[in-house]
């Protein structure tokens, strides 16, 4: 059975200010962290959305990049292409260049998925990585502060795709997928990891988007087909931020709030 979860929406106008909500939670939930133990630890994903948020991040005229505790920040990958990281489709060329190349954050604390080795290789050098990022034991498995993720129109998050191989690992941290549909490899956390996070929140935006959230989180579950359901915090929680746009087949909000709630049993 499905874990049951509250989701949390908060709509917002356009694509920038679902970016801009972003960045405001990406900075709060890093020093909120820090705070509390001394260290923050967030899983960033791809994409448009993600790129403005670390555009935002990293703008020395915008007040987000003075409230992130940078030396205290360890930043890792939800997902990666089998690319090398100078590569245009590289998440990690994308960040580099958007947010990396323009904050004080030491390398030493840049974690990044190495897509330009064998896909198993990788995955095993990345599972290593974190378990000696977060000095896990045995089986233990790590919990990410915060975690962000979209979700492709044929609704996947991270590089977990309908019907592959990645959706029924429940033992591993990171996993290879081969994903058919694109003749290609990914690398991904898996998703009972994911739902390890403290915040896992999706970034959606445009009206694209608008009919796979709908049967996401409104329609029958069916995570072989959509592996977005199977994203169900241990938290309890799951938030998403959304464009006015991508939420046009939600319930309405609260005008005053523009938030909204739904409860998954």
């Amino acid at each position: 059975m499905p874990r049951a979860v509250t989701i949390h929406y908060q709509v917002s106008p356009t694509p920038a200010d679902v970016a801009r909500s972003a960045a405001s939670l990406f900075a709060a939930t890093a020093a909120a962290a820090v705070k509390a133990r001394g260290l923050a630890r967030i899983a960033i994903s791809g994409g448009q959305t993600p790129k403005a948020m670390f555009e935002l991040l990293a703008d020395q005229a915008q007040p987000f990049r003075n409230q992130v505790p940078w030396d205290k920040l360890d930043l890792f990958w939800v997902d990666e292409r089998c690319v090398p990281p100078n590569h245009q489709d590289s998440n990690y060329r994308m960040t580099d260049e958007a947010l990396l190349s323009r904050v004080p954050l030491s390398p030493q604390r840049i974690h990044r998925m190495e897509g330009e080795l064998d896909p198993e290789v990788a995955a095993a050098r990345y599972e290593s990585a974190i378990r000696n990022a977060f000095k896990l034991e045995g089986a233990q498995t790590p919990t990410f502060d915060l975690i962000f993720l979209g979700m492709g129109d044929d609704g996947h998050a991270a590089s977990l795709f309908p019907h592959t191989e990645a959706l029924d690992n429940l033992s591993n941290i990171v996993t290879a997928n081969h994903v058919p549909q694109k003749d290609t490899w990914r690398i991904t956390l898996t998703w009972p990891v994911i739902n390890q996070g403290r915040e896992v929140v999706f970034l959606i935006a445009g009206e694209a988007k608008a009919e796979v959230l709908y049967n996401v989180f409104l329609g029958p579950y069916d995570p072989e087909t959509l592996p977005s359901q199977l994203i169900r915090p241990a938290s309890g929680r799951l938030n998403l931020l959304l464009d006015s746009a991508a939420a046009a087949k939600l319930p309405e909000p609260e005008v005053a709030t523009s938030t909204g709630t739904l409860e998954l049993k």
